[in-house]
C-alpha cells in the first residue's frame, strides 16, 4: 500500500468515532485533502536505519498518523488565529459562525487524538514540546517587528523533527541531533506559504539515505525541540 494512503487511512480511523456526524465530516474532509507529508516522513525515518525491524505494522502507521493529526490541528489553529473567520462573516450569517466554531472544535480534536496515538511512545514528550513551542511562537508573532514567516515555519520544522523521533524510536533507534536538524530544515523547505509539498515531491531515495547516514554519526538525541526561533 502507498505510504500516503496507509497513513491517511490510519488518521481517518483515529477520528472515526467522533460525534456529532458533522464534526466528523469536517475532520474527514480535512484529512482527505491534506498532504500526508509529516506522517510519511515518520515511515521513511523508521526504514532508514537498517534495524531489521518490521516497519509494515499498524503500530507504526498509528504513530505516523499521530504526528499528522497534531500537525493538522496546529495548522488549522494557526489559520484561524491569522484569519479570525468570525470577523469575516456577516453578523446575520449563522451558518458562517457555526462553520468557524466547528473548525475550532476540529483543531482541538485533531491535536488531542494525535496526542492519544503518541501517548505511550518515546515521541510523547516531544509532541508536548511541539505544542508549547507553537503557542510561544504564535504569541511572539504578534509583537512589533516579529519575523512572522520564520515564526510560522517553526511549526513545520518542529513537526518534521517529531516525525523523525516517532519513526526512529519505533524501531529502537534514537535520532541524533544532526538527524533532527536535517528534519527541521526539510520542514522549512517543504512549506509553501502554509501549504506543504506532497510527500512524493518532498522526499526521494536520497532523503532516506541522508537520514541513515546522519543516524550513523550518532551522538545521542536532544530531547528539546531544536528548531524554534524562541529556544535558547
Amino acid at each position: 500500500m502507498d505510504d500516503a494512503v496507509r497513513v491517511r487511512d490510519a488518521a481517518h480511523e483515529a477520528v472515526d468515532d467522533i460525534e456529532p456526524d458533522r464534526l466528523r465530516e469536517v475532520l474527514f474532509d480535512r484529512l482527505s485533502v491534506a498532504p500526508m507529508t509529516p506522517a510519511v516522513l515518520a515511515l521513511v525515518s523508521a526504514r532508514a536505519p537498517e534495524t531489521g525491524v518490521d516497519t509494515d505494522t499498524d503500530g507504526l502507521a498509528e504513530r505516523a498518523a499521530g504526528v499528522q493529526l497534531i500537525y493538522e490541528g496546529l495548522r488549522l489553529t494557526r489559520s484561524l488565529a491569522h484569519d479570525e473567520p468570525w470577523t469575516l462573516t456577516d453578523e446575520n450569517d449563522v451558518s458562517g459562525d457555526i462553520d468557524a466554531d466547528l473548525d475550532v472544535l476540529a483543531a482541538d480534536v485533531l491535536v488531542s487524538r494525535g496526542f492519544y496515538l503518541l501517548a505511550r511512545t518515546d515521541a510523547a514528550d516531544r509532541a508536548v514540546d511541539v505544542v508549547r513551542a507553537f503557542g510561544r511562537d504564535q504569541t511572539l508573532r504578534r509583537g512589533e517587528g516579529a519575523d512572522v514567516d520564520a515564526l510560522d515555519q517553526n511549526l513545520e520544522a518542529d513537526v518534521f523533527a517529531l516525525a523523525v523521533v516517532a519513526g526512529m524510536t519505533a524501531v529502537g533507534e534514537t535520532p541524533s541531533p544532526a538527524v533532527l536538524e536535517y528534519a527541521s530544515e526539510l520542514g522549512r523547505e517543504c512549506d509553501r506559504g502554509g501549504r506543504l509539498q506532497s510527500a512524493d515531491a518532498a522526499f526521494s531515495e536520497s532523503t532516506t539515505e541522508r537520514i541513515a547516514s546522519l543516524s550513523a554519526v550518532g551522538g545521542g538525541s536532544d530531547d528539546r525541540v531544536p528548531s524554534s526561533a524562541t529556544d535558547s
